[in-house]
């Protein structure tokens, strides 16, 4: 049934698009980005493919967690080691998952031990807006960005004056969330704080065995208990801009959190995540922008056995940008950027190399010629271990009318081999390369009065891909992969009904020379469909969305298989009172059994509801 449903999900969207579609679309705002060119500039002008998520958008969605919110976007694959607060791991165009550069607030953040982001312990209550942009960006942000850039924004405050937000609520695995904050906007400046906190029994996260999953004999009823997880985060961002246009501002976020899983070497992790940062923008002249933006981000993972400490991983990321923006002429831009990062390892573990540097220049022309749609970009990153990389973009689109819009992209990309990856003792390769890949991308975009659509195919070949391999217990680089894609955004209105749909389509393939050539890369589902649906009636409001994945396999010999599976969430809300909502939501309606990493449950079937207050 999976199979055939996966079969005819192409066909239904594309056959969408000329026939049942609403004959009108209510007037959506444009929102304005920073994330795909470091200057601001309206998504739908963007060149690149970009997806933004608004505040908005996550109450209306009733997103519980970063990852609930990015599953089934387009081009995004995550894997997840059995519920809230476990490990997740986010998969952009069939790349790695340190392939993702993560930003809050302008701010690289992410593990240096292990290159990735805990998003599972970034706080959804503290956010305002996510800016997605998919596509290597290497050329402006240096290592990491082979897949994409995801950016987390923490809330700032909408309107003006002084106004208060609070929302608390409880459901299923015994789940209690809650937050609250305030924000205050005058003529002038701002001031944003918000404090959150969830706390759940969860479920037994791991089936796995004594060699494989998490390494105990799940069958054993002793260990047949529930893995909870326990979060409190607070974040702060004020600024203040003043008479002669200089506008300084300041951001903290800061999440602590527990999370308890079975294992035999730990099974239980205190984090502690925080990013602190600050930003001087200021316009000498008339044609000139400085932005000065400096912050530092931490991540902190002490390990335990029951209450037996077992080891520490303590990860620091400073960061100092520079951009300089000219309008040189009319329709075009230069900027030109430093940036320095410093990775910094606290750590029980012998890692023979504790901290590296890297120093990074760009340039970028942003030119609109004859209609044509220009963008330029070059970058020189000089990194302390691995010495120079030259990375480019090229980006070009042409509008063959007011409502369609031709788009073509080039771009290479580097990554830099994680600590872990490196130098973590008996499980590690010193002789590691870094990565460099090469992208192409064409695609079309529009819109008209029943609402918008954008199409993007692309392609990725990465050379010294690095994976895990079984074969030598240890990370090792796989000479070339291969991806091809195509991705579908479709957004309209049919008899009142909000309509979001986002379809990928992926081949994600090993193309070395060994044994495993012609395998599909691990944890990444080669097909995925979302559709979310949304209806207002006066104060009430009903949506759902469906989430349909394909099979995926969990090991680079394709040994493992994941099956599709198909997952329905249901939700309403009633709003009774003028700044009162009541929100409750049904996941898993079907009760669903999967796994997006082998030996790791996911939930089934659960209910939440949370009353919210909002200005």
């Amino acid at each position: 049934m999976q199979k055939r449903l996966l079969t005819a999900i192409p066909a239904l969207w594309l056959g969408a698009i000329p026939h049942s579609l609403a004959s009108s679309i209510e007037h959506q705002e444009k929102p304005v980005i920073v994330t795909a060119t470091r200057t601001a500039q309206t998504a739908d002008t963007a060149l690149a493919s970009v997806t933004v998520i608004s505040r908005k958008d996550i109450e209306r969605q009733q997103a519980r967690s970063v990852q609930d919110l990015l599953r089934g976007v387009a081009g995004i694959s995550i894997s997840n080691s059995g519920g809230m607060g476990k490990s997740s791991f986010v998969f952009m165009r069939g790349t790695e998952s340190d392939h993702v550069l993560v930003l809050v607030d302008n701010i690289k953040v992410g593990s240096a031990t292990s290159g990735t982001t805990a998003f599972e312990n970034i706080p959804i209550d503290q956010i305002e807006r996510v800016e997605i942009v998919r596509g290597p960006r290497s050329s402006l942000y240096g290592s990491e960005a082979i897949g994409g850039v995801i950016h987390i924004i923490t809330r700032k405050g909408t309107g003006s004056g002084f106004r208060q937000h609070l929302n608390f609520g409880g459901g299923s695995f015994g789940t209690f969330e809650g937050a609250t904050g305030m924000s205050y906007n005058g003529t002038q400046g701002w001031l944003n704080l918000t404090a959150s906190g969830i706390g759940t029994q969860g479920f037994n996260a791991c089936n796995g065995t004594s060699s494989a999953g998490c390494f105990v004999d799940s069958s054993d009823p002793a260990l047949f208990d529930r893995d909870g997880y326990r979060n409190v985060a607070g974040s702060m961002r004020g600024g203040y801009r003043f008479q002669n246009g200089l506008e300084i501002e300041t951001n903290f976020m800061q999440s602590t959190g527990k999370a308890y899983y079975d294992g035999s070497f730990a099974n239980k992790t205190v984090l502690m995540q925080q990013v602190v940062g600050g930003t001087i923008r200021y316009a000498p002249v008339a044609f000139w922008n400085f932005n000065l933006i400096a912050g530092s981000s931490r991540e902190d993972s002490d390990n335990f056995l029951g209450t037996a400490f077992q080891s520490r991983f303590n990860t620091t990321r400073d960061n100092v940008s520079v951009l300089n923006t000219f309008t040189v002429a009319k329709d075009q831009q230069l900027t030109l950027g430093m940036d320095y990062q410093r990775d910094h390892i606290n750590s029980t573990e012998a890692y023979t190399v504790m901290s590296r540097t890297n120093w990074g220049v760009f340039a970028q022309h942003q030119a609109n010629i004859a209609a044509h749609n220009l963008q330029f970009s070059i970058r020189h990153d000089d990194n302390q271990q691995f010495g120079s990389r030259v990375t480019g973009n090229a980006g070009w689109s042409y509008p063959l009318s007011d409502k369609f819009l031709l788009i073509a992209n080039f771009g290479s990309a580097f990554k830099a081999p994680t600590f872990n990856e490196l130098y973590f003792p008996g499980f590690s390769n010193p002789n590691l390369k870094p990565e460099d890949s090469l992208s192409y991308e064409f695609g079309t975009r529009g819109h008209a009065n029943w609402g918008n659509w954008s199409i993007n195919a692309y392609e990725t070949r990465i050379d010294n891909l690095i994976a895990y391999d079984a074969r030598i217990f240890a990370p090792n680089n796989i000479e070339q992969a291969r991806i091809r894609g195509i991705e579908g955004i479709l957004s309209t209105q049919i008899m009142a009904w909000q309509v979001n749909t986002h379809l990928t389509l992926m081949e994600p393939v090993d193309r070395g020379s060994g044994s495993d050539r012609g395998n599909i890369l691990p944890r990444r589902a080669e097909q995925s469909f979302r559709l979310d649906l949304n209806r207002e009636f006066g104060k009430y409001a009903v949506g759902g969305m469906l989430l349909v994945e394909g099979q995926r396999y969990d090991d680079l010999a394709n040994t493992r298989k994941l099956d599709a599976y198909a997952k329905l969430d249901l939700r309403a809300e009633y709003q009774f009172a003028p700044k009162w909502r009541l929100q409750g939501r049904i996941d898993n309606v079907s009760d669903e059994h999967y796994e997006t990493a082998a030996f790791y449950n996911q939930a089934g079937r659960s209910f939440f509801a949370m009353v919210r207050y909002q200005p």
